[in-house]
This record gives structure tokens, C-alpha cells and sequence, in this order.
């Protein structure tokens, strides 16, 4: 089932107002390049909500923007990134227009570290927290999953 809160998904609703699902109702949760639109605080409460929602066993597979890779990338070789090969990103020339639109385009509110969202699915009593490659993962489920050549941030976390 796709949730956006964007007409066209499968269930449109806002996240952040909990989810329409009965505690430990579901196996597995996906979630791409959504929660760096929250703040903070209100990613908390939305990783609360996926525990909440998950079976015991249950798994959650983050994949978000990597502050650490955008940040290494931008003292390196900054060019090299999918995302700016895209036609309508063709006018970015400096890798200081590349880091504040990283930051500031799209809605972003919170990029985070590997340790920022470790700390955050401990904090929603998630165990058993995993780093992960793109489109790898030991749930077929969870498989070949992403869609964004860029995605270095892959986490997924038991209940």
C-alpha cells in the first residue's frame, strides 16, 4: 500500500497524525525519502507510529539522504552524484549551490547522519538496527526496493 500525503497514493493521509492500522497489524514497513520532511521531533513521533504498527518481529526500512555522504561529497568530488545529472539540475555549477539546495530545496527539514537515525529508532524502541546497501536486504520484501542511485542512508530496524 503507498501512503503519500500527495493525491494519487493509495492512502492519502498525513503521517504525522498517526496511521490508520491496528497495533502489530503489519510485517513490514518501506518509507523513501520521506522522513527528512519532518522535523526532528515529528520524525520521532512518526518511527513511534511505525513500532506501534509493526508485529512483533516486524521490520522498517529507511532510506533517506546521507548528510555524511552530501557533506563528503562536497568536499571532494562533488559533481559526481546521479541527482545532478538529472536535465533540470544542469544549473548547478558550484558545489556551494549543490549543499544549500541539498539543504534547503524540496522541503527538507532534518537530513540526517547514520547516527542521528540510529538514535532516533532507539528512541522509538526499535532493536536489532541494521545499516544496509542499496536494494539488499535479508526480507525478499525489502528487496530491490530503491529508486535513487544516490541512496547511502539505508537502515532497517526490528520491532
Amino acid at each position: 500500500m503507498n501512503i503519500d500525503i500527495e493525491p494519487g497514493a493509495d492512502l492519502v493521509i498525513d503521517v504525522r497524525k498517526g496511521l490508520p492500522l491496528d497495533d502489530c497489524s503489519v510485517n513490514f514497513i518501506y518509507s523513501e525519502y520521506f522522513l527528512e520532511h519532518l522535523t526532528y521531533e515529528e520524525e520521532r513521533k512518526v518511527l513511534e507510529e511505525f513500532q506501534r504498527c509493526l508485529k512483533v518481529g516486524g521490520v522498517v526500512r529507511i532510506v533517506l539522504p546521507d548528510l555524511d555522504y552530501i557533506i563528503q561529497k562536497n568536499n571532494t568530488s562533488w559533481r559526481n552524484q546521479n541527482w545532478l545529472s538529472w536535465p533540470e539540475y544542469k544549473f548547478i555549477k558550484t558545489k556551494g549551490r549543490m549543499i544549500n539546495i541539498s539543504f534547503r530545496w524540496w522541503g527538507h527539514k532534518y537530513l540526517y547522519t547514520e547516527e542521528d537515525l540510529r538514535n532516533q529508532l532507539i528512541k522509538a524502541g526499535f532493536q536489532k538496527i541494521k545499516k544496509c546497501e542499496w536494494n539488499e536486504s535479508n526480507y525478499v520484501e525489502l528487496t530491490g526496493l530503491e529508486t535513487r542511485n544516490d541512496s547511502k542512508l539505508i537502515m532497517e530496524a526490528i520491532k
